[in-house]
């Protein structure tokens, strides 16, 4: 994939498409059987009872969600993991649990032999990491193994997880909610999550310049059940549960539940368009109403006052410095995080919501299931389980 983006390429990254009703299966059903894709959308449906579908990264939280929703459609899943961890988060789902790590392209194409779809959810999703390189091998090199693999096995389509990372926010406060056509200064791509994620979706829109049916569907603040690590999303759930959220900073996020991403997932396989990209969240909240939130539904205390900027990025740089660089373990205030909250994380899911038919449940909601499963599966110390009082969202 070397190729450089010419005029097809410039059509799939300005999400130009060859249709109106063109969706990415039915591009390519209609290419391979010469029939019109009305008809041929018609004549079966995108994910269908037994056929396979492999999902990478499927132990995880997003990608366990998808393969959840994918099992209960009756789908055939091959649920791609990395070797030698943990994936309970599959137990009880009747799917093939296959080992085979996205950075080995020989693993990759094994995998993805005979799937019809493939969902690529893999990424390294954290703010530190002791090898800086995991997020290009992983996020970037990961990526082109993947694509290369399905274009050998002659899949129809893959719909591919990117993030509202790699958007631009720089005018929110003037213009409001971003959406897909909000390009980044690269220099607020802050982090190697965000910027290894931006040259993958570039590397996902050459592949589909060059013939390769993607969808690309990116995920908000997703929260809810199933976050074994927990990602960066739940640890601000955990954090409070375990009161150490003492005061709040002046953000705001779209907070969506992780069953609604994986929802969003199928309906851009089944009525996405190839090279569009769409938002699935939910609802833009301030981080201060998200603790809120949290305390009213748990009977915690929220709290008590504002983290000025300077002094979260300064505590950030020392938190780096000293437990990153120095102890290599995760700094409890990571950088990219303190950098982070000084953006208004807001975005519309409008194109997803009139394109794809897709719905998400209030927020509140989401922010419940999120705390009553980290207080169920061993994230609360016991002090601060004993003090937790559960009313139901209204």
């Amino acid at each position: 994939m070397t190729d450089e983006l010419g005029e097809t390429g410039l059509t799939a990254a300005l999400g130009t498409v060859p249709g109106p009703q063109m969706t990415g299966v039915t591009m390519a059903r209609s290419q391979r059987s010469g029939t019109e894709p009305a008809a041929e959308a018609a004549a079966r449906g995108v994910l269908a009872a037994g056929e396979r579908v492999a999902v990478t990264g499927a132990a995880g939280f997003i990608g366990s969600a998808i393969t959840r929703a994918l099992v209960g459609r009756g789908v055939d899943v091959a649920a791609l993991v990395e070797p030698g961890i943990g994936h309970a988060s599959l137990d009880g789902l009747q799917v093939e649990v296959v080992e085979a790590d996205v950075r080995d392209a020989a693993a990759m194409e094994s995998a993805i032999k005979g799937a019809r779809t493939v969902f690529h959810v893999a990424a390294v999703y954290r703010f530190w990491a002791p090898d800086p390189a995991a997020f290009y091998r992983v996020n970037v090199d990961g990526t082109r193994n993947v694509l290369a693999a399905a274009r050998s096995a002659d899949c129809e389509l893959v719909v591919y997880t990117s993030s509202v990372g790699t958007l631009g926010l720089e005018h929110v406060a003037e213009r409001g909610p971003a959406d897909e056509t909000c390009a980044p200064h690269v220099d607020h791509l802050f982090g190697l999550y965000k910027q290894s994620k931006y040259v993958a979706e570039h590397e996902v829109l050459r592949a589909t310049a060059l013939g390769m049916p993607v969808t690309l569907v990116l995920p908000t603040t997703p929260l809810g059940p199933g976050d074994h690590t927990p990602t960066p999303t739940g640890r601000l759930v955990v954090d409070f549960l375990n009161g150490r959220m003492p005061g709040w900073f002046d953000t705001a996020l779209n907070i969506v539940d992780v069953d609604d991403v994986a929802a969003g997932h199928l309906l851009a396989a089944e009525r996405g368009v190839v090279g569009r990209s769409y938002i699935v969240g939910g609802e833009n909240l301030e981080l201060r109403a998200i603790l809120a939130e949290l305390a009213r539904c748990t009977g915690l205390p929220g709290p008590r006052f504002r983290v000025p900027r300077p002094a979260a990025l300064g505590a950030a740089w020392i938190s780096e410095l000293v437990e990153g660089r120095l102890l290599r373990h995760t700094p409890h205030v990571p950088l990219e995080g303190a950098r982070m909250a000084s953006t208004r994380m807001v975005f519309s899911d409008a194109r997803a919501r009139r394109e794809l038919g897709y719905e998400s449940r209030p927020a509140a909601e989401a922010i419940e299931r999120s705390a009553r499963w980290f207080a169920a599966n061993g994230h609360v110390s016991d002090k601060r389980l004993a003090a937790i009082h559960w009313r139901d969202t209204a």
